[in-house]
């Protein structure tokens, strides 16, 4: 789940209007994404013997052919040639990369150092975190329950800090670095598979000099066995295909109900991290799960309430 996609502008059909409700063909695909980024850890658990500044470059990499492929087949190659030839876009995609590298980077090695509870509580916090920042930045107007979830959020993270004498440093980089990355996504006047694409070609560049100097220095670990190569190209469908998914899931749905189906994937991250990773689960960090769960309830209360009152302002 270490590439959630932004929350999409609108919910349209195949017609390009808007969607008034949803489509069964919709809720099928939005929930094989989120199934897809809940079960993620146990895909990174099977190369967690290795460097995840490796694995995390290869994930770079093997991105880019999956994306290519279905900018190709959608004849959205013209978008990411235009954005290339334009500095500004390029310098905010590049902006984008260093946050999603850092979003994806944690991801991994949280998962190969058994802190994929501490991951499942900062993509719970990310939607939390997102709405404060709009606030902050935006200055979109917050609601009374809105307010309220930050507050519970806060605590949370203020329990944990306390009882283990520092701050949760994952639990707090990914949504740090997945909501300012989300903000700037906002400011590049591009397309979400096209946007995707062009952030791939720019962290290739990097990325493959890093590659190329791990198997020129015999550090690196794709060409010491096929399992280590197919699991690492894995690695790019992994990270592309879901969110190839998400983009047309997004456009059979509303809004709203993207929003609540959000909460499976980090929700499955927990059960995996407990049940099958058997991570410890101690009482600051249950105590903190408990504020959170509360928030987000609050959270997805108010903005049922704030739709529900626009469209009887509008009706």
């Amino acid at each position: 789940m270490s590439a959630h996609p932004p929350e999409p502008a609108a919910t349209t059909v195949s017609n390009g209007k808007p969607a008034d409700g949803d489509t069964l063909p919709g809720l099928i695909l939005a929930l094989s994404v989120y199934m897809m980024w809940g079960l993620l850890p146990l895909y990174l658990q099977l190369i967690s013997d290795l460097p995840p500044m490796e694995v995390l470059a290869h994930r770079i990499i093997w991105s880019l052919p999956f994306a290519g492929v279905v900018i190709l087949a959608a004849g959205q190659t013209r978008d990411v040639r235009a954005a290339i030839r334009r500095p500004r876009m390029l310098a905010l995609a590049a902006l984008c990369c260093i946050f999603i590298s850092i979003n994806w980077g944690v991801y991994i090695w949280a998962v190969s150092n058994a802190h994929t509870v501490d991951a499942a509580l900062g993509y719970f916090i990310n939607p939390l975190f997102s709405i404060a920042l709009a606030a902050i930045i935006l200055h979109e107007k917050l609601t009374k329950g809105q307010i309220l979830a930050i507050g519970l959020a806060f605590c949370a993270v203020m329990i944990l800090t306390i009882e283990t004498g520092s701050l949760p440093l994952v639990a707090l980089a990914l949504p740090v670095s997945f909501g300012l990355y989300g903000l700037l996504k906002k400011l590049v006047p591009i397309g979400g598979n096209a946007g995707f694409t062009l952030e791939a070609l720019i962290m290739s560049g990097p990325a493959l000099a890093y590659i190329i100097y791990l198997e020129a220095t015999g550090s690196g670990h794709f060409l010491n066995s096929l399992r280590n190569a197919l699991l690492l190209v894995g690695c790019g469908a992994a990270t592309a295909i879901p969110l190839m998914i998400y983009a047309n899931a997004a456009k059979l749905l509303k809004l709203s109900t993207i929003g609540i189906m959000q909460y499976i994937a980090p929700s499955m991250i927990f059960l995996v991290a407990v049940l099958i990773f058997r991570e410890p689960l101690e009482l600051p960090k249950l105590s903190a799960f408990a504020l959170i769960w509360t928030a987000l309830v609050i959270y997805t209360l108010s903005m049922f309430r704030t739709r529900r009152s626009r469209k009887l302002k509008g009706g």
